[in-house]
C-alpha cells in the first residue's frame, strides 16, 4: 500500500452521523433520552418513555390515551403467526423465533412497503404491541404450558408479566421491571441500531431492519450478554444458607481463575462509558429489591463478589446486563428469554433511529483497506 490509513476497527471513535434520540453526557456520566436522564425516566410508565423516543416529546394526555387505546388492541398474535411460531423448533434459541415472527409481521403487513412517516410509526407502534406476546407464547410453549392470551385491561408491564407467568404482578415486581425495559430501551449508535440504520438506509422496509437488527442483539457482545451473566452466577452455584462472605470468597476464586485463563467474562465493560455504565445504579436498585422481595439474599454474596473482583484486577466496572440478568431470573424467566425481552424494550429506539435515518437518509456504505493479495493474472 503506498500509504498507512488510520483503520478504525470496530469503528471505535468513529462519528458516522448526527442523531437527537440520545447521547452519553460526558459531564454528567448519564445517558441521556432526548434530553431527559435515563436515571429519571426509569420512575415514568414505560409506554411514556416509548413516545417520547418517537415523538421527541413526553406525550400529552390526549396522545397518550390514543397510544394506549392503539396499543391494548394489536397485542393479540393472529392464528398464522402463533402457527410459524409453532413450526419451529423448542430447542432454538428464543431469538430466532422473535426474528423469524418479525420478518413474518413485515411479509404479512399489506403496507410494508409505504415508507411513510405516518406508516412507518404505525408499524413500530405494532411491533411495540405484538412482541410480549411472541416472548410470552414461546416461553410458555417451551415449558409445555398452557398460552395466556393478552389482556387489554392491564398496562404494558402488567400484561407482559401477566402472559409470562398467569398472574398480575405485584407493585414490586412490576416496578422493577418497568425500570429495566426504560432502561435498555435506547442507546444511541450501538451495534444493533447501526445495523437497523445500515438497512434503512438502502430504503428497505422497517420490519427488515429490525430483524437485522434483532439478529445483531443476538450476539453474545451485545444483548446476549444478559444470558451469559446468570450462566456465570449458574456455573459458580448458589448455595442455600450460604454467608454473604462466604459466597463473595467463591465468586472471586471463580473470577480470578476466568481472568487467569484469559476467559471473556460477560456483563463487564462498555465501549462507551469510561466512568461505569451510568444505568448500573438504577438497575442495581431494582435487583437488590427483588432480592429483598424474594428473600434470596444468598445472589449477594455472587453479585458483590464477582463485581469487586473484576475491578480489583483489572478496574472494568459492570454495565447494565449484569444486574439485569439475575433480575430476570428472580421474576421466573428462562435465561434464553432475557435478550427477547431486551427486544421487546429495544424496539422502541431501534424505530426511533429508523424514522431518524429515513427523514435525512443517505446509504451507509463505508470504505475498506485491502490488505489481500495484490492484482495477478491467470496463468
Amino acid at each position: 500500500m503506498s500509504e498507512q490509513l488510520d483503520v478504525k476497527r470496530g469503528l471505535a471513535g468513529v462519528v458516522a452521523d448526527y442523531t437527537a434520540v440520545s447521547k452519553v453526557n460526558a459531564e454528567t456520566n448519564s445517558l441521556l433520552y432526548r434530553g431527559y436522564p435515563v436515571q429519571q425516566l426509569a420512575e415514568v410508565p414505560f409506554e411514556k418513555v416509548a413516545l417520547l423516543l418517537w415523538n421527541g416529546e413526553l406525550p400529552t394526555a390526549e396522545q397518550l390515551e390514543e397510544f394506549t387505546a392503539f396499543e391494548r388492541s394489536h397485542r393479540a398474535l393472529s392464528p398464522g403467526l402463533k402457527a410459524v411460531i409453532d413450526a419451529l423448533p423448542t430447542d432454538c434459541h428464543p431469538m430466532d423465533v422473535c426474528r423469524t415472527a418479525t420478518s413474518f409481521l413485515g411479509a404479512t403487513d399489506p403496507q410494508s412497503e409505504d415508507l411513510s412517516p405516518e406508516n412507518e410509526l404505525r408499524k413500530a407502534w405494532e411491533l411495540f404491541a405484538t412482541m410480549p406476546a411472541v416472548v410470552c407464547y414461546d416461553q410458555r410453549r417451551r415449558r409445555g404450558q398452557d398460552v395466556i392470551e393478552p389482556r387489554e385491561d392491564l398496562d404494558y408491564c402488567d400484561n407482559f408479566l401477566y402472559m409470562a407467568f398467569g398472574e398480575v404482578p405485584v407493585a414490586e415486581v412490576k416496578t422493577a421491571f418497568n425500570v429495566s425495559m426504560v432502561l435498555y430501551a435506547e442507546h444511541s449508535f450501538n451495534a444493533s441500531t447501526f445495523t437497523a440504520r445500515v438497512i434503512t438506509s438502502s430504503l428497505s422496509d422497517l420490519h427488515s431492519a429490525v430483524t437485522g437488527a434483532i439478529g445483531a442483539l443476538k450476539g453474545p457482545l451485545h444483548g446476549g450478554a444478559n444470558e451469559a451473566v446468570q450462566h456465570t452466577f449458574d456455573e459458580i452455584g448458589v448455595i442455600e444458607g450460604e454467608s454473604e462472605a462466604d459466597a463473595k470468597a467463591r465468586a472471586k476464586a471463580w473470577m480470578d481463575a476466568a481472568l487467569a485463563e484469559k476467559k471473556k467474562v460477560m456483563g463487564f465493560g462498555h465501549r462507551v462509558y469510561k466512568k461505569g455504565d451510568s444505568r448500573v445504579p438504577t438497575m442495581q436498585k431494582s435487583f437488590f429489591d427483588m432480592v429483598e422481595h424474594y428473600g434470596r439474599h444468598d445472589l449477594i454474596g455472587l453479585y458483590k463478589g464477582l463485581a469487586e473482583s473484576m475491578d480489583e484486577a483489572k478496574g472494568i466496572k459492570p454495565n447494565l446486563d449484569y444486574p439485569a440478568g439475575p433480575t430476570y431470573h428472580l421474576m421466573g424467566f428462562d435465561t434464553p428469554t432475557f435478550t427477547p425481552i431486551f427486544v421487546c424494550s429495544r424496539i422502541t429506539g431501534w424505530t426511533a433511529h429508523i424514522l431518524e435515518q429515513r427523514a435525512n437518509n443517505s446509504l451507509i456504505r463505508p470504505l475498506s483497506a485491502y490488505n489481500g493479495v495484490e492484482e495477478r493474472q491467470l496463468p
